[in-house]
């Protein structure tokens, strides 16, 4: 019988594939479900999938990391990130630009022609309906505005709507990505992955590691959150009884940086 506490047995009956932790568990190192993933969004049987991986960081040198849900990889080279995302601020147009030049920049070896740049794919499926046309799917690509040809230059950008649960291969996804209880669910690849996640004593194991992992992690930030807070409201205090810039940094711990920050914002 596996040794969790009834909390964290209950959160993980309620988890469903748009939650990010149970997503990555489930398509973790997993070519044939990620395989599945892609061709029903893609609407193209033929893709095949020789890597997967959850939670990939691509690094940039000079600018922001970013932390990947989904990295798949096709045989030709084609990478495709797929993000969920619970909250539309989290699938805003400029951090679709963003994910897929980073995708484009880890693609292209030193030394290689742009030819040898393959088509990539940025997909986001969304809890709402981002773009707000009432479509279960959007593709973004390129195109040349004075005669409305396409631009070819293999960069994809596309926005799956989990609003929309229809009878479709499409909405049937979407609605096993809100399905609690494996039972439930259209997909049986997906519903079978879950189930171990859910119901036997190794994925249990698994799962409830990640999950109390995880609560530890928030619960961490938080703490630290609202210790940060703490010290803004009494570097703030001191800044507003007349101390110097140098005593609220010594007092406070917070940075010079962030104390004339303050400082400004209080003398405005």
């Amino acid at each position: 019988m596996v040794n969790l506490r009834a909390d964290t047995r209950e959160s993980i009956a309620k988890l469903t594939l748009m939650d990010d932790i149970f997503m990555n568990k489930v398509f973790e190192n997993d070519t044939e479900r990620t395989a599945l993933l892609l061709r029903i969004i893609l609407n193209n049987d033929k893709i095949k999938v020789v890597k997967a991986v959850t939670q990939q960081k691509l690094k940039n040198m000079s600018g922001h990391d970013l932390q990947l849900d989904i990295l798949a990889q096709e045989e030709n080279g084609r990478l495709f990130n797929v993000e969920v995302q619970n909250h539309s601020s989290g699938a805003a147009a400029r951090r679709a630009r963003y994910h897929l030049s980073l995708l484009d920049a880890h693609s292209l070896p030193k030394g290689e022609v742009y030819q040898k740049l393959p088509d990539n794919y940025v997909i986001f499926i969304t809890q709402y309906d981002v773009l707000k046309g009432g479509l279960p799917i959007y593709h973004i690509n390129r195109r040349i505005e004075e005669n409305n040809v396409d631009f070819a230059d293999g960069s994809h950008i596309i926005y799956v709507n989990n609003k929309i649960k229809d009878n479709t291969p499409l909405g049937r996804l979407m609605h096993d990505f809100n399905c609690s209880n494996p039972n439930d669910m259209y997909y049986p690849e997906l519903a079978e992955k879950a189930r171990y996640f859910k119901e036997t004593e190794k994925g249990l194991t698994n799962m409830g590691d990640v999950f109390e992992k995880f609560v530890a992690k928030r619960e961490k930030e938080a703490a630290e959150a609202t210790a940060r807070e703490n010290k803004i409201e009494f570097a703030k205090g001191l800044l507003a009884d007349g101390m110097s810039i140098e005593f609220t940094v010594r007092h406070s711990k917070l940075s010079e940086a962030e104390v004339r920050e303050l400082a400004s914002k209080l003398s405005a």
